[in-house]
């Protein structure tokens, strides 16, 4: 699972609860009559317009991080691009609709429904009777029990990265003709609409062979409204091309380049005409709404020839005052190159009113997650003092009130405001509360003005271009647009990260040392103090990456580490290599604090468990964590989930799943925060296409306005639900 509801309700207070090792949960969101799920708190924003008004042809060139090392979604090395290419040429039996719930695609199903439960669960798939492959041939159960076969987890020749749900399959067979598909589970399974979504062709799943290999450059048969034209890893871009076998509505579009460009890039390609539709960080963001407004002839961006006049000013005062001729020289080469990177800044910015900003918010979070393998929060109160000394409201209002987005703090971690599994369960743990906070560090035994004994500070921080932070001041406004001046922290990266092994922790500030006599007369400033406890201070390793686009997540790091002072915790703020942050720091557990995020799938009950798992020693003597990269895990949650999968009535998984997120919640292990802003950049006459939120995008339906045609009348499909 690769940035951002309503307020925590209260708890009763635990300190003792929690000393003899019991979690107080309270009632669940679920139990009323109001349905808890809500509604997303942003819609799509993709600037919706009818098929007939969009121009037959032309060619999207949309820019993505990288050009994939396999097309197969079902291996390691997948990643978001693959995803991507695979929405577009491939089968899904279930796409998500804008709430982010499961729903038949009728381009290939006709109805797809649980007949059985007694003595086996049985579902049965009714195909398409248009559907086939690329090659001619049609979709049917072979291609279903060659999937089955391959990702069951039973042959290991298969280089498979998950077999979630097709281990519960029992059998696959043709029903009463090659439309029908039915499929007998084992073991019931609650989520079974996650599966063949996508879905290969036998000639990639049939063979280990062709399943390792066959599909990692080159998908050859495919059945989508598009098809794989060209993978070019010189130039890194794929062509994607329209598909004359296609049976559903014909795409709009010729072809989708998808290109290669890092995200610092993506601003001046869009505006040298290299680009139709980006993602793009708030700095960019900001540009192209500028660059949209009217401009004023006193502001900042007067065009070339006001900034040619101001700069050929300067140099003509340098020559009069430099009473150095060289440096007077100097000085005029340096002004002839601002004048320059001015002027063709304000040609990017003319360029770049061609475009608009369409936002959404990212079916995915940023937590902030707490090591419970090591260190002082191996202690369920002082995690859950760190917890209880956030104001997640705040945190989320400086990262999307800026943008123009709901500030909503999310409550659950297994699903998101609108999808069906969600309930704000952050109750369970309880709000921002100093006092409660400070009363479970006491608890813990962390005293204000503790004595601490000095030892020799390390040079290195936090292994592989680890380096502790700096304290910056000069109040220079972050992406945020909020003062930086009291900043407390490193540079960390605002890019989350994706998957996670081993680095030497950095100083934490403290050697063992005794307590000072009962009696013995407090500090002055006891009470601005930092807690010790042993002779140690209580220093906490916040590690951030430190890639482009740090900003964001800068500022969130700032606002937690100032947070934990007024309750007596430090941190000390690691930055890391991108590279490094998830190999060499989250998943080998070589940290305390984190920010990084997960996405919110439809099926929780399957995608959730191993983040949430108990880890268990494997027969190798070290811990098996899966994904669960804060250690923290109990067998009641573990009992939840396993209930859950198993669960055939919706409702009873559901709130077997809000059960489980509320003892989640209550060990503290990871704080959500906010959802992920999703923005992008897009031509103005691009249309059906830009922040899908939860959507599954809709290929065929992409394409650029007709000339002096408009989009959809009525109501932005965008916009907020929160109060």
């Amino acid at each position: 699972m690769s940035q951002h509801g309503v307020g925590p309700r209260a708890v009763m207070r635990s300190v003792a609860f929690l000393t003899a090792g019991v979690l107080a949960v309270p009632a669940l969101a679920g139990c009323g009559s109001d349905d808890p799920s809500g509604k997303p708190l942003a819609g799509q924003d993709i600037q919706p317009a009818p098929r007939d008004r969009i121009t037959d042809g032309g060619t999207l060139r949309w820019a993505v991080d990288s050009v994939p090392d396999t097309l197969n979604t079902f291996q390691s090395d997948a990643d978001a691009t693959t995803a991507r290419v695979a929405q577009a040429v491939l089968p899904s039996m279930f796409r998500m609709d804008a709430s982010g719930r499961p729903e038949r695609n009728p381009d290939y199903l006709e109805s797809a429904e649980v007949v059985d439960t007694e003595p086996k669960q049985v579902v049965l798939y009714k195909l398409n009777q248009q559907a086939v492959w690329s090659d001619g041939r049609e979709i049917g159960a072979a291609d279903f029990a060659a999937q089955w076969r391959a990702l069951s987890g039973k042959n290991t020749a298969y280089w498979t990265a998950r077999n979630a749900g097709y281990d519960r399959i029992q059998k696959i067979e043709r029903g009463d003709n090659a439309l029908q598909v039915r499929v007998t589970f084992s073991r019931p399974y609650a989520d079974w609409r996650s599966l063949f979504s996508p879905l290969y062709p036998k000639d990639v799943m049939g063979t280990p062979d062709s399943f390792n290999d066959g599909a990692r450059k080159k998908l050859k048969v495919t059945a989508g409204p598009f098809t794989v034209k060209e993978v070019d890893r010189k130039d890194e871009e794929i062509t994607l091309a329209r598909s004359p076998r296609w049976w559903g509505k014909p795409a709009k579009l010729s072809e989708i380049v998808l290109r290669t460009v890092p995200r610092d890039k993506r601003a001046a390609e869009l505006a040298a005409g290299d680009l139709d539709l980006a993602e793009i960080d708030p700095t960019a963001a900001r540009r192209i709404t500028v660059a949209a407004r009217p401009q004023s002839s006193t502001g900042p961006l007067m065009g070339p020839g006001a900034d040619r006049s101001a700069a050929e000013s300067l140099e003509s005062w340098a020559r009069a005052n430099g009473s150095d001729e060289d440096a007077a020289d100097e000085e005029i080469v340096a002004r002839k190159k601002l004048r320059k990177a001015a002027v063709k800044y304000a040609r990017q910015q003319q360029a770049l009113s061609g475009f608009e900003v369409r936002k959404s918010l990212e079916p995915a979070y940023t937590q902030l997650a707490l090591n419970g393998a090591e260190g002082p929060l191996t202690d369920e109160r002082v995690r859950r003092a760190v917890a209880r000394a956030l104001d997640r409201k705040e945190l989320a209002r400086v990262v999307l009130g800026p943008l123009g987005l709901p500030a909503v703090p999310v409550g659950s971690h297994l699903a998101l405001s609108g999808q069906a599994a969600y309930a704000d369960n952050s109750g369970a743990l309880g709000g921002q509360d100093t006092k409660e906070a400070q009363a479970l560090l006491a608890d813990a035994g962390w005293v204000r003005g503790g004595p601490v004994k000095e030892e020799k500070k390390k040079e290195k921080a936090a292994g592989p271009e680890g380096g502790k932070a700096d304290d910056t001041e000069g109040g220079k406004a972050d992406d945020t647009g909020e003062d930086d001046k009291a900043r407390r922290g490193p540079d960390p990266a605002e890019h989350l990260a994706r998957d996670g092994k081993q680095y030497a922790p950095p100083h934490q500030g403290g050697a063992p040392g005794a307590y000072a006599p009962r009696g013995t007369a407090a500090p002055a400033n006891q009470e601005s103090a930092p807690l010790a406890k042993n002779g140690k201070p209580l220093t906490l390793r916040f590690v951030l990456p430190s890639g482009p686009g740090s900003q964001t997540l800068r500022t969130v790091a700032d606002r937690i580490s100032r947070m934990l002072e007024r309750v007596g915790i430090t941190t000390e703020i690691s930055r890391v290599s991108d590279e490094s942050y998830f190999k060499d720091h989250i998943a080998s557990g070589q940290y305390d604090l984190a920010l990084y995020s997960w996405p919110a799938t439809a099926f929780p009950a399957t995608d959730a468990r191993p983040v949430y798992a108990k880890p268990v020693p494997a027969a190798d003597g070290s811990l098996n964590v899966e994904q669960n990269y804060t250690r923290v895990g109990t067998d009641q949650v573990d009992q939840l989930f396993d209930e859950a999968v198993a669960t055939l009535d919706e409702s009873e998984s559901r709130s077997l799943l809000r059960k489980a997120d509320s003892r989640i919640w209550a060990a503290a292990g990871s704080i959500p925060l906010f959802q992920r802003p999703q923005l992008l950049a897009a031509r103005k006459n691009l249309v059906n296409t830009g922040a899908f939120g939860f959507g599954t995008p809709v290929y065929e339906d992409m394409g650029f306005l007709k000339k002096g045609a408009k989009p959809a009348a009525g109501p932005s499909v965008k916009g907020s639900t929160a109060p």
